[in-house]
């Protein structure tokens, strides 16, 4: 049987893990003695009896409170210049403040690795006496104010933004970032750009640095004139300074929390656009300037889609996106003001089908409803931010695409959350984590994004859009914890809903569930049996869960039947004309579960045919492929014509490529099938299966398509059948900027072993980044093997420059260090010369010495795979 394909391997695998998978179900016994304790009522009553035993032996638990809050900040306004050089910060900052409720004569404010050169009442030139340590300078007022008295401070500094750490989500908390500040990078932009959460925007400006604190800005930034600004608010005015510098005065005129607050400075392509009366903006590199809408796609119509879906219209005046270098995260929702990593920024043709881009300019901009306006009280009710943002990804892609794209999505989600859960698990609602960064994980994001989407099945989506409205109106520019949001769903629907808060968002973990079909047909009745088998020392016993089964029967009809999970093990029965066809727990599959269930070949085959869910279509084509089902090839043939893509793509590979009139069907979808993806992969399997007819498919594709990933398989068969149409091919996409293509190219050229086409790779060395540099380097290391040692010198002296480098990325590095240990075995086969043996040894020593000086412990594991001849990549 073909060997799986690697697509089929990842997408459907994974679906196994996290919806169902074979396995023989032991039916609990009639007598089974009733749990009465869940495990945290087990773990209570434990610690009651270690604390009576030894009353001296316990301390509280940690929890992770809410910042009080002694002051109200009010307003900030910031003047800021920038030592690049030096990477400092020369600000000063005007804060208005008041009590917030008793009568204080001293303020903390966080200011993280300042020097102060003043510090004095507003208004009034009256220096202020202060005290600073702990990263917090204390400041003594001129008297005590009231809660109804504003006073200013004005402060006069020079911040040193430094990292003291990071996380996996945010890798650095320096705060704010010089990025190539001194030129000294060929190629690297100059840039500065903030990242605040969760409390590092004080180490640039002095704050009240807490996600419950709320206020308006201004901020005033001096540049050099080449470089474009930006920050939250509106730009109202551009002052040009005799020094050659300017002057950007940035407002924002609405409240929102400083962790949010961000500027950014480099030089960009700033491409305009508008949403009704709000001006958006797009900055990305000057190269990128064509591809801007779609770097950030569909963001007018998202804007359109979220003000309509929760009625209440995008509340703030403008909306800005900026590309950065370099960046520690993924993306960040600074409120009018979003930052995106590099990795978003590709040409248009290489982001055609590719939803990385839409999902993450959807959450981002979904927090500017949830996070920005109303904002999470404290790092513990997180998910408050993150699970509505993660949602917006399954939102948006039902709207634009349909129940399957989002699903498959959810899919994904899923296997994050469970994947994370085998390591640590916790409530979504956490109060006793131990670092504000440990919040940013799949609980909050991918958890949270989940248990929304079953509130929303429960209530019904006209209850729970309605109840989004109103906890948008009756919370906007304010801080919210958990029950604020459980307040306005039972004001909505009438009904308690603490049992599910209490559950998914305050308790930790999820149900796994055993679930086994039956029929008596002497009674007329078809069973399912539900068996909750989640360890109760890690997570609930017993969950409650409302959900639904579907019957199928042979002619042709269906039910649905609601059942109430309530108990560990439960059967219900349901009156029935005959054997069911097909049994389907969960049929929209929206428990956040783990379901084990066995069913039969037939079943499964009925399944695939009938049951409309995604999952269920994926779940059936895993059992059919892992069991090497007779039926394969018809339910393949079937998958051809399925309505979504990936299943599509999948069948490209199952088909049954004997039959004529399937062979027909796959080379016609591999020219004009919709998806990119799909054509793609009908054309690598028309290769694999060698089709007569490959080569003109191949040709047709690379006459007509425009996506770049599908003319690189297209060109892949041209370069195994027709190296020379390959070559005219390549010749004039050799300065493409798409990697899949340029992959290609690079192995064509480099079994030409022809060194007159050295300069196009030394050309690629200086751009390739990611998984697309272990394939250049490699293609460039067989073609430098083949030169003599005085004409690879200067290669080898570059690669090992790029290996050292300790501002290259892990990819780079890593292909560079595996170009030089496979130098060393080209070299070392040739023993009848000592001077590449000697060359060999050397190189060798110098793998073995970018190992010992590896301090990351996970690559330095991985070079020693390469040096023992294990591979690595």
């Amino acid at each position: 049987m073909k060997k799986f394909l690697l697509l089929f391997g990842i997408l459907i695998a994974f679906a196994a893990c996290n919806t169902s998978k074979n396995a023989v179900i032991t039916k609990v016994p009639d007598n089974a003695p009733e749990i009465a304790l869940d495990a945290d009522a087990e773990e209570e009553a434990e610690s009651e009896d270690e604390m009576a035993d030894d009353p001296g032996n316990y301390v509280a638990d940690v929890y992770q409170a809410t910042n009080r809050r002694a002051h109200d900040l009010i307003h900030t306004r910031l003047d800021l210049r920038f030592n690049w050089a030096e990477e400092k910060v020369i600000g000063k900052a005007e804060l208005v403040l008041r009590p917030y409720f008793h009568a204080s004569d001293k303020v903390t404010l966080d200011a993280k690795g300042f020097e102060f050169q003043k510090v004095s009442l507003s208004g009034k030139n009256m220096p202020l006496k202060y005290t600073y340590e702990n990263d917090q300078i204390i400041i003594q007022l001129d008297r005590s104010y009231t809660r109804k008295e504003q006073y200013s401070i004005l402060i006069e500094y020079t911040a040193m933004p430094s990292a003291s750490g990071g996380s996996d989500a945010i890798t650095s908390n320096k705060g704010l970032f010089f990025i190539n500040p001194r030129g000294e990078e060929a190629g690297k932009p100059m840039q500065i750009w903030t990242q605040g959460e969760t409390n590092w925007n004080s180490r640039w400006f002095p704050t009240i640095d807490s996600p419950n604190e709320r206020c308006t800005q201004e901020i005033y930034l001096t540049v050099e004139d080449r470089f474009k600004t930006l920050s939250n608010g509106l730009l109202l005015k551009q002052t040009k300074n005799a020094d050659g510098t300017r002057t950007d005065y940035w407002k924002m005129d609405q409240p929102h929390a400083p962790y949010l607050f961000m500027v950014a400075v480099g030089e960009y392509a700033v491409v305009e656009d508008k949403w009704r009366n709000v001006p958006l903006q797009y900055y990305v590199e000057p190269d990128y300037a064509a591809d801007a809408k779609a770097i950030f796609p569909y963001t007018p119509e998202m804007l359109e889609y979220f003000s309509k879906t929760f009625s209440y219209d995008y509340p703030w005046k403008k909306y800005a996106q900026i590309v950065v270098r370099d960046f520690v995260s993924g993306a960040m929702e600074n409120t009018t003001a979003v930052t995106f990593g590099e990795f978003v920024q590709k040409h248009k043709m290489d982001l055609v089908d590719e939803r990385t881009n839409e999902k993450i300019v959807a959450h981002e901009m979904m927090h500017h409803w949830f996070g920005d306006l109303v904002t999470c009280e404290s790092w513990s009710n997180l998910t408050l931010n993150e699970g509505f943002a993660n949602y917006s990804e399954y939102l948006w892609l039902e709207n634009k695409y349909g129940r399957d794209e989002a699903d498959y999505h959810l899919l994904e989600e899923w296997q994050g959350y469970f994947s994370s859960a085998d390591m640590s698990i916790h409530p979504l609602i956490h109060f006793s984590y131990a670092d504000n960064e440990d919040m940013f994980d799949a609980h909050s994001y991918n958890k949270g994004g989940s248990v929304l989407h079953m509130l929303r099945h429960y209530v019904g989506d006209e209850a729970f859009f309605e109840a989004l409205k109103l906890y948008l109106n009756k919370h906007a520019y304010s801080a919210v914890e958990v029950h604020d949001l459980r307040l306005v769903f039972e004001e909505v629907t009438g009904e308690d809903l603490n049992w599910f808060f209490n559950q998914w968002f305050l308790k930790a973990g999820h149900p796994t569930l055993n679930i086994t079909y039956g029929f008596d047909a002497e009674a007329g009745k078809a069973t399912v049996t539900v068996e909750q088998t989640q360890d109760p020392e890690l997570m609930p016993a017993i969950f409650e869960l409302p959900t639904e089964v579907d019957l199928y029967f042979d002619n042709g009809t269906k039910r649905r039947e609601k059942i109430h999970i309530t108990e560990r093990g439960q059967t219900f029965e349901f009156e029935v004309p005959s054997r069911p066809a097909l049994m389907v727990f969960d049929p929209q599959k929206v428990l956040l579960c783990i379901r084990e269930e066995e069913k039969s070949e037939q079943e499964y085959v009925f399944q695939y045919f009938n049951a409309p869910s995604l999952s269920d279509r994926m779940d059936a084509l895993q059992y059919i492929v892992e069991n090497e089902s007779e039926e394969m090839p018809r339910v393949f043939n079937a998958g051809l014509n399925d309505k979504f893509w990936l299943i599509r793509a999948v069948s490209t590979a199952y088909a049954d490529f004997e039959e004529e009139p399937i062979i027909k069907t796959i080379r016609g979808m591999a020219k004009s099938d919709p998806h990119s993806v799909v054509r793609r992969e009908a054309m690598n399997n028309l290769q694999q299966w060698e089709d007569e007819e490959a080569l003109l498919v191949a040709r047709y594709i690379l006459e007509k398509d425009s996506v770049n990933s599908v003319l690189a398989s297209a060109l892949s068969v041209l370069v195994a059948q027709d190296s020379d149409a390959a070559m005219e091919y390549a010749r004039k996409w050799e300065n493409t900027q798409s990697e899949d293509i340029l992959s290609i190219i690079g192995e064509l050229y480099s079994s030409k072993k022809d060194p007159a086409h050295l300069p196009f790779f030394e050309r690629q060395l200086a751009k390739t980044d990611g998984y697309a540099a272990l394939s250049v380097f490699g293609a460039y290391q067989s073609l430098v093997a083949e030169l003599d040692l005085d004409k690879a010198a200067p290669a080898l002296e570059k690669i090992e420059t790029i290996a050292k480098g300790e501002k290259e990325s892990l990819w780079r590095r890593f292909a560079s260090f595996k170009f030089l240990v496979d130098m060393s075995n080209a070299y070392a086969q040739k023993v009848d010369s000592p001077a590449h043996t000697a060359k060999a040894a050397e190189l060798r020593k110098k793998a073995e010495a970018l190992r010992d000086a590896e301090t990351d412990a996970d690559m330095k594991g991985i070079y020693e795979q390469v040096l023992q001849g294990a591979g690595g990549e």
